[in-house]
């Protein structure tokens, strides 16, 4: 499988875990506790086919990069919650870092 769609694979199902978390509520949900926990699997299971072709740190980047830029996205459509601006900086700023890796560093699979 290619690297970059096993990481776009991991990123979803980390997200689609990730949003389940809240409707799992402490795990006292039995159907959102299993999406959270198949979710994370798949994530991780995802996320180490990617490292053997993408390095660690890269790979690491993209992935908590696009989760929290995407959770917060999730956050602000189905859940309602707000983001100030700072949030939004942060946010932009964690995305800012992850293209400066994939389109600058030598570090990366393309490098």
């Amino acid at each position: 499988m290619n690297a970059w769609l096993s990481l776009g694979l991991a990123i979803g199902a980390e997200v689609i875990a990730t949003s389940a978390l809240k409707a799992a509520d402490g795990f006292t949900h039995l159907w959102p506790s299993v999406i959270v926990v198949a979710g994370y699997a798949m994530a991780f299971y995802c996320l180490s086919l990617t490292l053997r072709q993408i390095p660690l740190g890269i790979a690491y980047a993209v992935w908590s990069g696009a989760g929290t830029a995407l959770i917060a996205l999730i956050g602000v459509v189905i859940y309602r919650q707000k983001l100030d601006l700072a949030a939004v900086f942060g946010i932009a700023l964690i995305v800012a870092g992850v293209l400066v890796l994939n389109l600058f560093s030598k570090s990366g699979a393309h490098g």
